[in-house]
């Protein structure tokens, strides 16, 4: 496996992973795939932004996975605080990938001076859960009915870990 910035060349493996993951399950609560436009147009908010988008190659060039981070809200006030998500393809999930991409991430996120990661997780996702909480994240929120999908009510819950001191911002301490 090779860790990879991913590029305009990946986002047809991005839009596929993205896409079976809304056609068939509660990952994303959207009901309609996503197209190559609007592909290119959140690629390129994360370009703009400096947000990563992270990908994992296998031995053949197959993208397994990905990762990135954005804004939590767009208010000036939650500059400092991300909402990430990680998404695998459907072959290669239940082989600890996960748990690479989430280290990856939150180490990312300290390095680029960010204060607190935020995971939104659908209730019923109990591996995602799990991966969360074996990680230090904490559960910070429990929205019953947030959304809805194949024609049930989904509550989700959101996780939270700090990644740097509360008083501080950037990963510094105020005297």
């Amino acid at each position: 496996m090779t860790w990879i910035d991913c590029g305009p060349q990946h986002l047809e493996a991005i839009r596929a992973i993205f896409n079976e993951a809304i056609a068939n399950s509660t990952a994303l609560y959207e009901d309609e795939p996503r197209s190559v436009a609007f592909m290119e147009a959140w690629f390129a908010a994360k370009q703009k932004a400096g947000f990563p988008v992270m990908g994992l190659i296998n031995d053949e060039g197959v993208l397994m996975g990905f990762a990135s981070y954005g804004p939590f809200r767009s208010h000036p006030g939650y500059r400092f605080t991300v909402e990430h998500s990680i998404y695998l393809d459907v072959r290669f999930r239940g082989q600890g990938l996960g748990t690479l991409f989430l280290e990856r991430l939150v180490t990312t996120a300290q390095d680029q001076g960010h204060h607190l990661m935020i995971g939104v997780i659908d209730a019923d996702n109990v591996a995602s859960i799990r991966l969360h909480q074996r990680h230090g994240f904490t559960p910070c929120a429990h929205i019953r009915e947030a959304g809805y999908k194949f024609g049930r009510w989904l509550d989700v819950v959101m996780y939270s870990i700090h990644l740097s001191p509360r008083d501080g911002l950037g990963g510094s301490r105020k005297g």
